[in-house]
């Protein structure tokens, strides 16, 4: 199997550099614009199905890609961001004035700190990587998920078993990560953007 692992375009939260978690939050312009490159770029790949979290910003990205494939686009609550807690909505600024010592928990990088009212990176890596050997149970020769950095690269830690306590995996707005699943889970590529070139400047 190979999958096409894209996060979602890029949103107003985004812009305003604020956890976003489980909230719903719209595309930018740039975002869409982004979704429209992303399409293009896996617009001619012979994929089974495209699936995606169901969170808003992922949903709207993804459908980019099902329009341009011609695909129904299915949903898997399992690939949803972490969720966040008392930190959604708020910026790093005001989770240091409002929550220092929650704050101060999470930047340890403590696979098993739990956001209040939220989840932990080892909670979300369990999830994640069950909703990824679902989606290989299906049966695809390939397919496209859509999700979120966070989402992605915890599935990505669980499958290549990289300790909790670790973020190796930075994922940009827009970008493709590319996987082959037979017997092992390799990973081909990591955080694609050539396809997004220029759109900034637009």
């Amino acid at each position: 199997m190979k999958l096409y692992c894209v996060r979602h375009g890029e949103t107003t939260y985004n812009l305003a550099h604020r956890i976003q978690g489980q909230f719903d939050s719209e595309l930018s312009q740039l975002g869409r614009r982004q979704c429209e490159a992303v399409a293009a770029a896996l617009g001619r790949v012979p994929c089974d199905a495209v699936i995606a979290s169901p969170l808003r910003r992922a949903q709207e990205s993804a459908q980019y890609i099902a329009d341009k494939l011609k695909l129904e686009l299915r949903f898997e609550p399992r690939l949803m961001e972490i969720n966040a807690g008392i930190f959604q909505g708020h910026s790093w600024h005001e989770l240091d004035e409002k929550f220092p010592e929650e704050a101060a928990r999470w930047r340890s990088h403590d696979p098993d700190f739990r956001i209040p009212g939220g989840e932990s990176r080892r909670d979300v890596m369990l999830r994640t990587g069950e909703a990824f050997r679902a989606i290989r149970e299906a049966g695809y020769a390939q397919a496209i998920i859509v999700a979120h950095g966070g989402s992605l690269g915890a599935a990505l830690k669980a499958l290549l078993e990289v300790p909790a306590g670790r973020s190796p995996f930075e994922l940009g707005n827009g970008s493709i990560s590319r996987v082959e699943w037979e017997k092992e889970f390799k990973l081909l590529t990591l955080n694609e953007t050539a396809h997004l070139h220029g759109l900034e400047s637009i």
